[in-house]
């Protein structure tokens, strides 16, 4: 009794203190940014701009691992019921205003809740009774395609610039 309540406050504390989780169902494994309410960690996405929710199914299983926020290293992995939660419903309500207050760089935030509703799924990951064992090997996986980037040729004259700034100091 006493370490299945130890591992429930381990994952609590972890995932309360993670800003992302890594969830794997259904073969797909994704770092979700979410947040700790009631017991359960909640995620939204597969809307536009949102993020991806593969493999997560209303009723089906996910493996989620907790990372340190402060080192990144695994700290914790459990088992969690998925469940999604109705639009406009009591505890839809609840998780979208836990969830408003972590999404970051939301493009129409006053009206993020509607487009949440109308467009995107809001999931409760439960988890389970029992801590699993941490993942082998490293959990990386190749970014997914995209039209985004955040390196870009140096343009031509931008050596001549940063040496002339040089000579003038020296």
């Amino acid at each position: 009794m006493t370490s299945h309540l130890l591992g429930r406050a381990l994952v609590e504390e972890a995932t309360k203190k993670s800003g992302l989780i890594w969830v794997r169902g259904a073969g797909h494994t994704r770092a979700l940014w979410h947040v700790w309410h009631e017991g359960a960690a909640y995620i939204v996405g597969d809307g536009p701009g949102e993020q991806p929710l593969p493999g997560l199914v209303d009723g089906g299983d996910a493996e989620v691992t907790v990372r340190s926020k402060d080192k990144g290293g695994r700290l914790v992995a459990w088992s969690a019921r998925v469940s999604e939660l109705a639009p406009h419903s009591e505890a839809w309500e609840a998780a979208v205003g836990e969830l408003k207050g972590k999404r970051l760089n939301a493009p129409d935030a006053e009206r993020m809740a509607e487009r949440w509703a109308r467009e995107c799924r809001v999931l409760r990951l439960e988890p389970r009774d029992a801590v699993t064992d941490l993942p082998d090997g490293s959990l990386a996986a190749a970014p997914l395609p995209t039209a985004a980037t955040t390196r870009r040729a140096a343009p031509a004259a931008l050596p001549r610039l940063l040496l002339k700034r040089r000579g003038r100091r020296g």
